[in-house]
């Protein structure tokens, strides 16, 4: 892991460098403009729960363009070929993601990154690992597997076995499972948790797609049948650990973007929108509202690379900083959604504006590996 110096922990991490990335970021996604492309996709499958199971949008061009600008290797280590940058640069790309709800596996990848790289420290499956970090460097997109069918946050709860690196079960909530190409996932093996990486496309392999109600992203459950994997990790409790505050700070920086989003579109409306012969955000009905989404979207971008640092360079304190982070994104993303879809009135709860996307996007986010009572729940535990 990338070490930093005292004084770049005060800045929390942040320096030129991460500012230059999220510029390029910004510009990238919005002259690719992903709303355009995500409308044309999902149109007819809008509603989760009737007609025909919605096709991940996925511009697999741009996909191609973030490899070329090295946005998959920014957190593989420079032995796999990698770029070995520190996990605040790694946010300061996936809030961009969420300011602009592109659908792409970017983020869960780089999820799939850290806990390869937590993985690569184990001397004794170092180069297991790298093979597969090598494949994210080159192009190739990853989610993590995880999860069984309760939806249990703990790191053991997983419903599938392996014997003799054949694996068996079912993982479940994967994210962009649609868009990857393979997948990390957590297995029991004589009583001991491990990691295995598996292709997709393997013999036994078997993919069902949830519906869900965030047009941006897709989710699914893998079914395993005596399907041939890799283990890259033999103590998975202990990677899953060690990786787990940059899976929660990456979820937090997608909702700080989107909030951000949702800010920003709110902010404008209210000073064009007209009612009573003035623009609504004369009134202190709306004003107030939108400064209150000002503060709680403040608060989770400092928390979120408070916790993105604490991992870089106070990993004692990353867990506890990591929920704190999650659960105020969590909350945020409840509020910030809320209110700009209200105050947008009655365009705002329609197909016409692009609000109801990142409402959506971020109401998904706040259950991601749990949301703002369960981190509450879990910060406490780490006094």
């Amino acid at each position: 892991m990338m070490e930093q110096s005292n004084e770049q922990s005060k800045d929390f991490g942040f320096g030129e460098e991460q500012e230059l990335l999220k510029d390029q970021a910004r510009r990238f996604i919005e002259e690719k403009q992903p709303l355009l492309a995500l409308r044309e996709a999902t149109k007819g499958t809008e509603d989760p729960y009737l007609g025909e199971e919605r096709q991940g949008s996925f511009d697999v061009a741009a996909w191609n363009e973030m490899v070329a600008l090295g946005w998959t290797a920014l957190a593989v280590p420079e032995a796999a070929g990698g770029l070995g940058m520190s996990l605040v640069t790694a946010v300061a790309v996936a809030e961009e993601i969420g300011r602009g709800a592109m659908p792409t596996p970017l983020t869960a990848t780089l999820q799939s990154t850290f806990v390869l790289r937590q993985a690569f420290t184990q001397e004794a499956n170092s180069q297991q690992a790298i093979q597969w970090l090598k494949k994210i460097v080159e192009g190739s997109s990853a989610s993590l597997a995880i999860q069984g069918a309760a939806g249990c946050l703990e790191l053991d709860a997983t419903d599938v076995t392996a014997t003799d690196n054949k694996l068996n079960g079912v993982a479940c909530f994967i994210q962009d499972l649609q868009k990857v190409d393979f997948l990390v996932v957590s297995v029991k093996d004589n009583g001991r948790l491990k990691l295995f990486c598996v292709d997709l496309n393997a013999e036994g392999v078997r993919v069902s797609h949830d519906r869900i109600v965030d047009l941006s992203r897709d989710q699914g459950r893998v079914s395993f049948n005596n399907v041939s994997a890799t283990c890259v990790a033999e103590d998975g409790d202990g990677v899953l650990n060690r990786a787990w505050p940059a899976l929660l700070t990456l979820v937090s920086a997608d909702i700080a973007g989107g909030c951000e989003w949702l800010l920003q579109t709110t902010a404008e409306y209210a000073k064009v929108r007209t009612q009573f012969d003035r623009p609504i955000g004369f009134f202190q009905a709306v004003k107030h509202p939108i400064v209150n989404m000002m503060i709680a979207a403040d608060e989770t971008r400092s928390l979120t690379y408070a916790a993105a640092a604490a991992y870089d360079s106070d990993p004692d304190t990353s867990h506890r900083a990591a929920h704190f982070a999650k659960s105020n994104a969590s909350d945020t993303a409840e509020f910030c959604a809320n209110r700009a879809t209200q105050l947008h009135g009655g365009i705002g709860f329609t197909w016409e504006h692009d609000v109801q996307i990142y409402h959506k996007r971020v109401m998904h986010s706040q259950q991601l590996f749990g949301d703002g009572y369960w981190q509450r729940q879990m910060a406490a535990s780490h006094f």
